[in-house]
């Protein structure tokens, strides 16, 4: 083993990965190469347009820009721990197939984690709060009115 590797836990989607890492390895990288986890997708890799998009301690956060080391020990949810073991899509989930609010798809992770963080935190948000949630996430196909309804009927859902 490298000097300069160390092997770290992580909870991801409730289930602990004993992974090893180097000290600049990103979430981002861990997730996809190493845990195979590629829900999580890597766009701009610079903190800019959220498709690398995961909930750590349920807050947005972006796996681009976030070492692994500083993930250790906390709850890491990513898109595939979303729906329930039984394979049921998550409220938001569901919203987002039934309204429309995907189309290449490629951003949409990143979106469903965010909202779903935001209602987890506030059942009943307004369209700005929705729009202020979803802000770190770019998305180049929907033009964004699909996404905020998804999000404005997976509140009255869940």
């Amino acid at each position: 083993m490298s000097s300069n590797k160390k092997v770290i836990v992580l909870n991801v989607n409730n289930q602990e990965y004993e992974v090893l890492v180097k000290p600049q390895e990103t979430l981002l990288e861990v997730l996809r190469e190493t845990v195979g986890l590629t829900g999580t997708k890597s766009g701009c890799n610079e903190g800019s347009c959220g498709a690398c998009t995961v909930l750590v301690e349920n807050k947005p956060t972006l796996a681009c820009s976030t070492l692994a080391i500083a993930a250790e020990g906390k709850e890491i949810m990513t898109i595939e721990g979303l729906a329930g073991e039984d394979g049921k899509l998550h409220p938001v989930q569901q919203s987002f197939v039934e309204n429309g609010a995907i189309q290449c798809g490629f951003c949409t992770p990143g979106m469903v984690l965010s909202a779903k963080s935001l209602l987890d935190r506030n059942s009943k948000p307004n369209e700005e709060e929705i729009k202020e949630a979803l802000g770190g996430n770019l998305c180049r196909c929907t033009g964004y009115a699909k996404i905020i309804k998804a999000v404005q009927i997976a509140a009255i859902v869940k």
